[in-house]
């Protein structure tokens, strides 16, 4: 999989009509420790392998000594575009060799996939691991073994998740480097300064095709390229950019993790309480936060730096996860509190993560930025709610069981931190304070700044107040789709819990291909209509979903409900950047969030209650069509459509 993912980034490169020379001439810093870390890892195995027994003795010292010089020689060339995903990779698979005492894991299955057997294991590395999905088998850090079958003839294998990122960011650090180099910029008469970004901010973007050998800027001729064209699309300027790269991984792992939660977290309430209302009131207690205090924390989040509330954000969910299942286990509704705050700190990674994003990238890729922000989420999905339906089917609804899937997404948010450390950002101008004013009167003056400037752009308030109807939908279907996978769907096709994780993972899917087709066609389009189909789509889609009981049919609604959610999403996060001032971002952020998470916590609330008496797939689709109802206000209502 590592040498695919060399060839996939070369192939890219020479297509994008980079150059190999530039391999040669990349600087990378502390080179040697690099060869020492791989001396270390491969003599290892080959000395294990020839039956020297000194090796084999001290395999768990010398395995994790190399993996953790690789990891030391990687973070010091970090802001390479990929090398923050091999860094990822290096340590998942450094952390599974040594969990497993200096031997790699190998899953059965996996194995028989790749039409390959016990006898194809490298001898004194390999180790298999149970064939079901038991305790034992997460406990042996199975999702970080080798479980990814490759059943290609003559390249038959099994790869971990550690080798994906790896070859990912191989892939992709080829690639950039093959296509970034200044010879481009000067032949465009392009200066760089130091720490900008090494792809001129003035290449062709989405919004302005540009055809062979015409011109941009002040009459001046320039002649492109196919190759700088390739090199100039949005999405190729973003992989190109270290600190955006660093930035999307973090936000993918993290999610990641949070999918494995969420799944678990319902299905384990439920089971416990066998209570629509109780399962919806644990949702509820998850988006209570955003009413009570989100213009408080985004007020807070536009005093502090970004980054750091980011990373402290992360390591104080971290801690708050490993006490779900504790806590649970003791007694189901000391969870409550629990999800309580892990939201509430939530509030300020939010905002902080919006407000960053203009920091991170040049104006003309914000739209492109968000879209690919947003694919991260169903990324997330893609692949956390298969494996989280995967850890409730084997495992069971135990707190005990289930919290391997609590302390997965306690790690994801570490790693998340640590990634987002990377990022070097310019600091922020700020206006002081007045100093003659109270501290609470500062910032009560600055909370209601937000408010004001909110209330005040038309196109972002009544967006706001159209959401705030419209989303109603997400509060129900969150709390209640576990409900109604196990009480209205027939599961012939696709059982319980099974079916709740399909559900999960096509809207994922659907938010994967609506989030990629508005970043590549969304500059062509006017971002007020987007928003107002986006939302009577989904509307008109969930209330087909609440209405069946077939559960194929199920997963093609939620399939296009996730691509109507980000064509309204991303059209709003794009206007609201365009139209902010990136000092008050937090706090206008944080005011938008309390009134539409607001009015989702209500919805939940309700929809718990109704779910008690009525069919829980009527109350989805009522709440469905008053989405579709806002949308159709939305289009009557200029700020909004002609937005």
């Amino acid at each position: 999989m590592i040498v695919l993912g060399l060839v996939l980034g070369l192939v890219l490169g020479l297509l994008a009509r980079g150059r190999l020379s530039r391999l040669i001439d990349v600087n990378l810093r502390w080179v040697g420790l690099i060869f020492v870390a791989l001396a270390l890892r491969i003599g290892t195995q080959f000395a294990i392998a020839d039956g020297i027994a000194i090796a084999d003795t001290l395999r768990l010292p010398l395995y994790a000594a190399g993996f953790l010089f690789l990891i030391v020689g990687l973070w010091a060339n970090r802001e390479h575009p990929g090398i923050t995903a091999v860094v990822v990779g290096a340590a998942a698979n450094g952390l599974a060799i040594v969990v497993n005492g200096g031997f790699m894991p190998v899953w059965g299955p996996s194995l028989a996939a790749a039409h390959l057997g016990p006898a194809d294991l490298t001898t004194g590395f390999h180790v298999l691991l149970p064939d079901q999905l038991t305790a034992a088998f997460f406990l042996h850090a199975g999702p970080l073994g080798d479980i990814i079958p490759i059943p290609i003839p003559f390249l038959n294998n099994v790869s971990s998740l550690g080798d994906a990122f790896i070859a990912a960011g191989l892939a992709w650090f080829v690639f950039a480097t093959l296509v970034r180099g200044r010879g481009d910029l000067q032949a465009s008469g392009i200066t760089l300064g130091p720490g900008q970004r090494s792809v001129a901010h003035s290449a062709i973007g989405l919004e302005q095709p540009i055809v062979l050998g015409s011109g941009m800027g002040s009459g001046i001729s320039v002649p492109f390229t196919i190759g700088q064209r390739i090199r100039g699309h949005p999405y190729v300027r973003l992989a190109l950019d270290s600190r955006f790269a660093a930035y999307w991984v973090a936000q993918t792992i993290s999610l990641f993790g949070d999918r494995l939660n969420q799944v678990a977290l319902a299905v384990l309430v439920y089971d416990v309480t066998n209570s629509p209302l109780a399962t919806g009131l644990v949702f509820l207690a998850a988006t209570l936060p955003n009413i009570v205090l989100g213009p408080v924390a985004g007020t807070f989040v536009d005093r502090w730096e970004h980054k750091r509330v980011m990373i402290a954000s992360d390591l104080i969910r971290a801690v708050l996860v490993i006490g779900i299942p504790f806590a649970a286990a003791a007694n189901v509704y000391f969870v409550y509190p629990l999800v309580f705050l892990v939201t509430t700190v939530s509030l300020f990674f939010r905002p902080a993560k919006v407000a960053v994003l203009p920091r991170i990238v040049q104006p003309d890729d914000v739209m492109a930025a968000s879209s690919a922000s947003w694919t991260a989420d169903t990324l997330a999905d893609l692949a956390g709610f298969p494996i989280a339906g995967l850890f409730v089917a084997f495992l069971g609804s135990q707190a005990t069981q289930l919290g391997l899937a609590f302390f997965a997404d306690s790690a994801t948010y570490i790693l998340s931190a640590v990634l987002l450390a990377t990022i070097v950002l310019a600091p922020m101008t700020r206006q002081a304070a007045h100093t003659t004013q109270g501290a609470f009167r500062a910032f009560f003056n600055e909370a209601t700044e937000g408010w004001r400037f909110l209330r005040t752009r038309a196109s972002l308030m009544q967006n706001t107040l159209i959401s705030a109807l419209a989303q109603m939908t997400s509060g129900v279907t969150l709390g209640l789709t576990v409900v109604f996978a196990r009480d209205a769907l027939d599961g012939r096709f696709i059982p319980y819990p099974e079916n709740f994780a399909a559900i999960e993972t096509a809207i994922g899917i659907g938010n994967l291909v609506g989030g990629l087709a508005v970043g590549v066609i969304g500059m062509h389009l006017r971002k007020g209509w987007l928003v107002v189909g986006g939302f009577m789509v989904m509307g008109l889609s969930t209330v087909v979903l609440g209405l069946t009981s077939n559960v194929l049919v199920a997963v093609v609604a939620a399939t296009i409900v996730g691509v109507a959610n980000l064509v309204y999403v991303i059209p709003t996060q794009t206007i609201f950047i365009e139209q902010t001032p990136n000092e008050l971002m937090g706090r206008v952020v944080a005011f938008r969030s309390s009134l539409v998470y607001g009015a989702m916590t209500f919805a939940m609330g309700i929809s718990g209650v109704l779910a008690e008496s009525i069919p829980v797939g009527l109350v989805i689709a009522g709440f469905g069509a008053l989405t579709a109802l806002g949308g159709l206000i939305g289009a009557f209502l200029p700020a909004v459509r002609d937005a």
